[in-house]
């Protein structure tokens, strides 16, 4: 299962190299979302006990969210693509695992948004943000946590989807709120009572929340922090919910293929 599941993950990260359009698309599309919207707010805006943080610096881990959002929409995409072209029926029939569907699937999308994420964190030097070796590694730890969410979360709701159209519409009304209702673009403190109550449920809110204090905080503080540990253990939940939920998916759906005459 292992093999299988590392040769899923592979043809997912060949196939998004060997696709420059994908690339440019997925990478670009939130570089420019933190140009514009930084640049335009950044005269304006003062984030609660961070008096001196500009936008720029703000908006700067909601990017990375936003580049694993993302790259977890457009792996997901391939599932569906895959069941046109006909490759996921000949990987269905094959003697393996269906757990190992998902975990290729799910690895490869990971895999691709770390890259992607990776590269953008060579920015953070030259917003005055700069990480220690354990403070990098805890941040690492968040992209992983976050990507596998968010890979397992597109999974979910791909797999039933018989059109990119249908898993497009899913998607924007979806994923993109639970981003949106993160805390990326404006402070959870500063958000309507309603609002507030929806940012603190949101499991996305707490992944941003691993991949912003690492920037401002040692580990051996990170660690006593009682927001921060509630975070971790939010985010832990809420990736591997996904990625149970996913596989129970693929497993009822075949149950319900297999006793059709």
């Amino acid at each position: 299962m292992i093999r299988v599941v590392f040769a899923l993950a592979k043809r997912e990260f060949v196939r998004f190299i060997r696709q420059p359009q994908r690339v440019v698309g997925t990478v670009a599309q939130p570089i420019l979302f933190w140009l514009f919207l930084g640049s335009g707010f950044n005269s304006s805006f003062r984030a609660p006990g961070m008096e001196s943080v500009s936008y720029l610096e703000y908006f700067y881990p909601g990017v990375m969210l936003m580049m694993m959002l993302f790259a977890s929409i457009f792996s997901s995409i391939t599932i569906i693509e895959d069941r046109d072209a006909g490759f996921l029926q000949s990987v269905l029939v094959a003697p393996v695992s269906r757990m190992a569907i998902v975990l290729g699937k799910v690895l490869g999308g990971t895999a691709i948004a770390m890259v992607q994420t990776l590269i953008f964190t060579l920015a953070a030097p030259f917003l005055g943000m700069h990480l220690g070796l354990g403070s990098l590694g805890l941040l690492i730890a968040a992209y992983v946590l976050t990507s596998a969410g968010f890979a397992a979360m597109g999974f979910f709701f791909a797999w039933p989807m018989r059109s990119s159209a249908g898993f497009h519409a899913i998607m924007m009304v979806f994923l993109m709120p639970l981003w949106m209702l993160s805390g990326a673009l404006f402070p959870i403190e500063r958000a309507p009572g309603w609002l507030h109550v929806l940012m603190t449920i949101n499991p996305v809110a707490h992944a941003l929340i691993l991949m912003r204090k690492p920037f401002y905080e040692t580990p051996d503080a990170l660690f006593a922090d009682q927001r921060y540990l509630i975070a971790l253990a939010v985010t832990v939940a809420w990736a591997a919910f996904c990625l149970f939920g996913s596989m129970a998916r693929v497993e009822r759906r075949e149950k319900g293929l297999a006793a059709q005459p």
